[in-house]
């Protein structure tokens, strides 16, 4: 005997219940890199060791191995240990950010961040309402997303400035396009029926992936209408 389809209101309901939680945990991830970050920039102590370039890459290293433990083993992961390393990277990025971000008026900050939340909430709503596919987009975008890094990598030895803002114009274009793409895959997903423990696991890698959106949108942002300091 077949199953019968649920009805549309069913199914949208639940993608709203699951997608709020998603967008919950990002929230927070977002207000806690920010918290830790301000905090990090008017104590000089504890600024001054994570400017030490062995304490800073060991920080990034072990940001990149928490991005990598929970995409790869994410469904092996109770919701609460998934959590608490989604936090965990949250709380660290904020303290290796805050060199890049003083780098900048806070001005300059200011106005990258509401730019990049303007930009965030309209491309989130048209990758949630939009009908059409964008699939064959978001393959695209992760190609152009390993081109970029090599660039990135080519021009930190070239120091040439006209590469760096060719770079940080296709990081805004790439970065936007997938904030669309991960959005309406993510819906997606959250149309399908799901256990309590799948649900919260779901949650918190939606949850990192907008928030690596939105983080790689707001610098690359920065990088364009930023005014560094003197």
């Amino acid at each position: 005997m077949q199953s019968q389809p649920q009805p549309v209101v069913i199914v949208q309901s639940r993608i709203q219940s699951v997608m709020q939680q998603v967008y919950l945990w990002m929230t927070a991830g977002l207000l806690l890199t920010g918290a830790i970050s301000s905090m990090l920039a008017n104590n000089e102590a504890l600024l001054g060791i994570v400017l030490n370039p062995i304490v800073f890459i060991g920080l990034f290293v072990v940001e990149l191995g928490l991005v990598l433990a929970i995409s790869a083993f994410i469904n092996k992961m109770s919701p609460a240990l998934a959590t608490g390393l989604f936090i965990l990277y949250a709380g660290l990025n904020g303290i290796t950010l805050t060199p890049i971000l003083l780098t900048y008026t806070a001005a300059s900050v200011a106005t990258a961040f509401f730019t990049t939340a303007g930009m965030f909430a309209a491309l989130a709503l048209y990758g949630t309402v939009t009908k059409r596919d964008l699939s064959g987009m978001g393959k695209f975008l992760m190609m152009a997303l390993f081109g970029l890094l090599i660039a990135t990598i080519v021009n930190i030895f070239l120091r040439s400035s006209g590469m760096d803002f060719v770079i940080s114009i296709f990081g805004v274009l790439i970065f936007a396009g997938l904030t669309a793409y991960d959005t309406q895959r993510l819906n997606q997903i959250a149309s399908q029926a799901m256990s309590e423990d799948e649900i919260g696991r779901f949650s918190i890698m939606g949850a990192l992936t907008l928030y690596l959106d939105f983080i790689n949108l707001f610098l690359y942002l920065l990088r364009l209408l930023g005014r560094r300091n003197d």
